[in-house]
């Protein structure tokens, strides 16, 4: 590692945790009904919206009807995503991908099923490939696999906006629960998902679209270029309305690219400064919500601590990889090459990187995306050193608590505040209390309930993947490696990140359709008893805090928050990852001790 890596790194959390308060306030008074700068303008739109609905923004919901509202919007508009997929080829703004006037074509079913679950549920897993044309002229792929203009705006960037209203929406709803008292109600689904569009995602990608156009990133609606090399060689280049998709990419924690190469392609990350800025949008939202609990519970010191654990992990994480792909791969140096960092040569292990982000913005990016739910990409994991890569990995399977999601990530680090106060009752001999609301045992099925979900998916897919041979042929990695891309597969579609190990070929009907329901399973089995707790919660009386309260607004309940999730990670996980990453470091360094020898 290097002074100016370091410092790279230290300069991004400082940022991070200044736009943490203005962020929280701003998330609390929009979520709260109060006014803001921006309701002279807005609020008239919003009245308008609920007119139009014939929707009384006055009238809350139990958390029974405000689950039924979610799931019947989300499934009405994966029905429609997955029908606009299979009939683009006869839609409108379907963009030439060829000099021959090829145009993109319908998707094949289990494809389409694939990508409008992935969208539905804020994954944006992507095995279709973003700009087709380019490979389909090179007849690497069909013009099936890809996406047409059409689709990208109406379905894509759409889902981009709603579903990451989502998240938010739930996890003010379990905020809401958790600071009212002998109540029923959690809030107006449609409210919600109104005002989070409305107030929050759209002013906000605006202005960031902008100052990605600035950066250097296309924004319009021409058709794909067909250029001659200086070789003589054809090359299409794909383009089109790029920066308002990366803005809700990233606000959004959304991470699907417009272009396969996701953020290490030049047309959606172009400079060193887009990049932080792209760090920065991941992790905005899911921080500012940290703030906006503590205001809204009244007490902001319970916020604060929680910002804390989280910051713990990611700064943690971040090093984790940082230092061991700046230590570079012992084999490469044992055939001789120089991986000392000098003037004119970066270091370490510099595979699947950008030069223009260097090894620092790189690894940084790698734990922002999936501490957060984003699976947006500037540097590639399959090319990371074992342990550096087992990182993301543990990232998601945690449910990517650290910092975390638009909204899913708040949510879910809730429910480890809740265990961690449970197994802090049971140390102190009392019935465990959260903020003066008394932990029963139908809260504690709830918990675990969630707990367990996503690894009863991630695992159970993994393990049938394993002894399937159409599964295992789609593997270019067989070994320990290979395992690690399997589990990071469906870790990733679980997980609701998106983001790929790559080394696999995830466009097979299997992949695709157990991919899938990874993704719904992952989204919509662990939101039912989260608002199941809620429900739970809100009805609780709040009790005065005594002498044998466990304190939780200290650094000891912040360090028994991170112990708990890291022990049931360790617990959860660590036999998979054993024979994973962790033996392919062995075997990686056991190389380097056979070739020095």
């Amino acid at each position: 590692m290097t002074l100016n890596g370091i410092l790279q790194l230290v300069v991004y959390f400082i940022i991070l945790l200044l736009i943490t308060r203005p962020m929280g306030i701003y998330i609390y008074q929009v979520f709260a009904g109060k006014k803001t700068f921006l309701h002279p303008v807005l609020r008239p739109v919003e009245r308008g919206i609920y007119k139009v609905l014939r929707l009384d923004e006055t009238k809350e919901m139990n958390w029974k009807v405000y689950a039924v509202a979610m799931l019947l919007f989300s499934l009405l508009t994966m029905l429609l995503t997955y029908l606009v997929l299979r009939l683009q080829d006869i839609l409108p703004l379907n963009q030439a991908i060829d000099g021959s006037g090829t145009h993109i074509g319908k998707m094949p079913e289990a494809l389409a099923f694939n990508t409008a679950a992935s969208f539905t549920t804020n994954t944006n897993w992507q095995n279709y490939v973003p700009e087709a044309g380019s490979y389909a002229a090179s007849g690497a792929a069909s013009a099936g696999s890809g996406v047409t203009y059409f689709t990208q705006m109406t379905q894509l960037a759409f889902h981009n906006f709603v579903s990451a209203a989502v998240g938010i929406s739930l996890a003010i709803a379990f905020i809401r629960a958790l600071a009212r008292r002998s109540a029923r109600e959690i809030g107006n689904f449609w409210v919600d998902l109104v005002r989070c569009c409305l107030y929050i995602l759209l002013p906000v990608c605006l202005i960031f679209a902008v100052v990605l156009v600035w950066q250097g990133v296309p924004q319009n609606f021409n058709d794909y270029t067909v250029a001659t090399t200086l070789e003589g060689n054809t090359q299409v280049i794909a383009q089109g309305p790029v920066a308002s998709q990366e803005a809700i990419k990233m606000f959004g924690t959304n991470g699907g690219g417009f272009f396969n190469a996701n953020s290490s392609h030049p047309f959606e990350n172009p400079t060193p400064f887009s990049n932080f800025l792209q760090m920065l949008s991941i992790l905005a939202i899911g921080a500012g919500l940290t703030y906006a609990f503590g205001r809204w519970v009244g007490n902001q010191r319970q916020g604060w601590v929680i910002f804390g654990a989280m910051a713990v992990l990611l700064i943690a994480g971040a090093f984790v990889i940082y230092g061991f792909e700046a230590a570079g791969n012992p084999l490469v140096t044992a055939q001789g090459v120089n991986v000392a960092t000098t003037d004119t040569n970066p270091g370490g292990n510099m595979e699947g990187k950008e030069v223009r982000f260097g090894m620092a913005a790189s690894s940084l990016f790698g734990e922002v995306t999936t501490a957060a739910s984003c699976g947006a990409v500037n540097s590639f994991f399959d090319s990371y050193t074992p342990i550096a890569g087992m990182v993301p990995l543990l990232n998601i399977a945690l449910g990517e608590i650290v910092v975390g999601g638009v909204g899913a990530g708040f949510y879910g680090i809730l429910v480890f505040v809740i265990l961690s106060v449970f197994i802090a009752g049971l140390m102190v001999g009392r019935t465990p209390e959260y903020l003066g609301k008394k932990i029963e045992a139908r809260d504690m099925k709830m918990v675990m309930l969630v707990v367990l979900i996503l690894p009863l998916s991630i695992l159970g897919f993994s393990a049938l993947a394993s002894i399937n041979d159409i599964a295992q042929h789609s593997i270019a990695n067989p070994g320990p490696h290979g395992l690690t891309e399997m589990l990071y597969l469906f870790t990733s579609s679980t997980g609701n990140n998106g983001s790929a190990f790559a080394g696999i070929t995830g466009n097979t009907d299997f992949y695709n359709t157990l991919g899938g329901f990874a993704m719904l399973i992952g989204r919509f089995l662990m939101i039912i008893p989260i608002l199941a707790l809620a429900g739970s919660l809100v009805k609780k009386k709040t009790v005065p805090a005594s002498v044998g309260t466990f304190p939780t607004t200290g650094l000891l309940f912040s360090g028994l928050l991170v112990g708990v999730i890291l022990i049931v990670g360790a617990l959860t996980y660590f036999p998979a990852y054993s024979l994973g990453p962790i033996v392919e470091q062995f075997i990686m360094n056991a190389g380097k001790l056979f070739q020095v020898g």
